[in-house]
């Protein structure tokens, strides 16, 4: 299952969350957006499910992401 996670960080270090998000699994490509996101990360799971457990557990946790915004893919 795709989905898309936009990412807003607290502080300009664009390149080393990048870095991190590339070094998990479930990220397929990962993306540094001009704009109101800093971030963007798409990501492949094998259940709906998994997406919150994800988010909630891998990428908030990060102590620089201010915000995100989770888009999942209809077709």
């Amino acid at each position: 299952m795709p989905a898309y996670i936009l990412i807003s960080l607290k502080e300009a270090d664009e390149e080393k969350i990048l870095k991190k998000l590339m070094e998990m699994n479930e990220v397929e490509e990962a993306h540094i957006l001009f704009g109101e996101w800093d971030l963007i990360a798409k990501i492949s799971l094998d259940k709906p499910e998994e997406l919150g457990t994800f988010v909630m557990e891998k990428i908030r946790p990060l102590k620089e992401i201010k915000l995100t915004s989770t888009l999942i893919v209809a077709k």
